[in-house]
């Protein structure tokens, strides 16, 4: 079998952008190749057009180009052709495309596509009350429209996307994101830096981190020495106009909480897991995922974690054995969750192992890639 993956992002040195969509295109796309499936990324938007060879892994990155008019449209045609002359040539069975943007509207592609539900900006407008642009609907809508099948990370996320595009009569498959376990190894998950919470993920509105200042402000009650460490990109803010979400959560800070909080900013990937194993507690206080990888990556390293308690996140923890849930906007249960895991430190450590066990059950890149490796199978008996 010979799977292709069309994303705008992909972790390489040489790509100009990846995140937790590339994150888990590429650990499931290593474990695929590991089972002797032929693999092939097209990663659009690119500075310049390069053919990579990686861990077996075909690596195509498209030149971004520019036209003068209908660019939606003849960019989308010009990544179709690029696409269909792979498929012819390379043999490739399937392609898989993500929901955002809908950048396979207008493709007519010469094998099935399958669409997974990454997150559409129509499944981001929707959790958070926020009105969509049309156009943006639109090319989402035809780009679903024009899948075989859907593939979803949590039965949340596929839910929900279904009734947004009013999806019948094909099929939508749960299979969540993978970690290559082998990676993610704590061994001494007792020693970390005492009082210390860590975020990471962008800083943004719909990560929940405008939720942060009270929460802290409520656990510096109890624990004056608490330090909150943050790690993520910074982004403008829809609400407001702001250029800077940073900006907005710097001014909602106590002026002493402020004092304890350290923003480090966006940092590379292999340095992330060094702060998760130094920090007590991870949380991730989100109004909007799919799943959310850096969730179950903490997880891995046996870090107890206090979550959201909406949709998704049911599906990654059980409540008070691997972690905690609880609404982002209710500051004082989210806060109470922490100082249990603060002053705790049997109770850490027992909702840390329980934690890695959950991932090893559930998120193990290598029983991931064969339930994937079983669904295309099927869509090839189909087409």
């Amino acid at each position: 079998m010979h799977l292709a993956f069309l994303t705008s992002e992909y972790p390489h040195e040489r790509v100009a952008h990846a995140a937790g969509i590339g994150t888990s295109i590429k650990n499931l796309v290593v474990a695929l190749v590991q089972l002797e499936v032929k693999v092939t990324v097209i990663v659009y938007g690119q500075k310049e057009n390069l053919i990579l060879e990686e861990n077996g892994v075909s690596i195509h990155m498209i030149k971004h180009k520019k036209y003068k008019m209908m660019g939606w449209f003849l960019h989308r045609k010009y990544l179709q052709s690029y696409l269909n002359r792979l498929i012819l040539n390379q043999n490739i069975d399937v392609v898989e495309a993500p929901d955002w943007t809908g950048i396979t509207a207008f493709m007519n592609l010469k094998v099935p596509l399958v669409i997974r539900f990454h997150g559409s900006d129509t499944y981001f407008c929707h959790l958070e009350q926020r009105k969509q642009k049309w156009k943006n609907y639109w090319f989402e809508k035809l780009a679903v429209n024009k899948a075989m099948a859907y593939i979803a990370p949590t039965t949340y996320a596929g839910k929900v996307s279904k009734e947004l595009f009013h999806i019948k009569g094909k099929r939508i498959q749960t299979i969540h994101y993978g970690l290559a376990l082998e990676n993610f190894e704590n061994e001494k998950p007792i020693q970390y830096n005492r009082a210390t919470i860590l975020y990471i993920g962008t800083i943004i509105r719909k990560k929940g981190v405008l939720e942060l200042p009270a929460i802290f402000n409520i656990v510096r009650a109890k624990f004056p020495e608490v330090k909150l460490v943050l790690i993520g990109g910074d982004a403008s803010d829809i609400a407001t106009g702001s250029t800077s979400t940073w900006e907005l959560l710097q001014q909602s800070f106590d002026s002493e909480d402020a004092k304890n909080v350290t923003y480090l900013g966006k940092i590379p990937y292999q340095e992330i897991q060094k702060h998760i194993k130094q920090a007590q507690v991870c949380i991730f206080p989100s109004y909007a995922e799919t799943l959310g990888m850096v969730t179950i990556e903490s997880m891995a390293l046996r870090k107890p974690v206090v979550n959201t308690s909406i949709g998704w996140a049911q599906e990654l923890i059980e409540e008070g054995i691997s972690g905690y849930l609880v609404h982002p906007s209710n500051h004082n249960t989210y806060a109470e969750k922490i100082f249990t895991i603060l002053e705790n430190d049997a109770l850490a450590a027992t909702m840390g192992d329980e934690a890695r066990k959950r991932v090893e059950t559930f998120f193990d890149i290598k029983k991931i890639a064969q339930q994937n490796l079983v669904f295309y199978q099927s869509i090839l008996v189909k087409s």
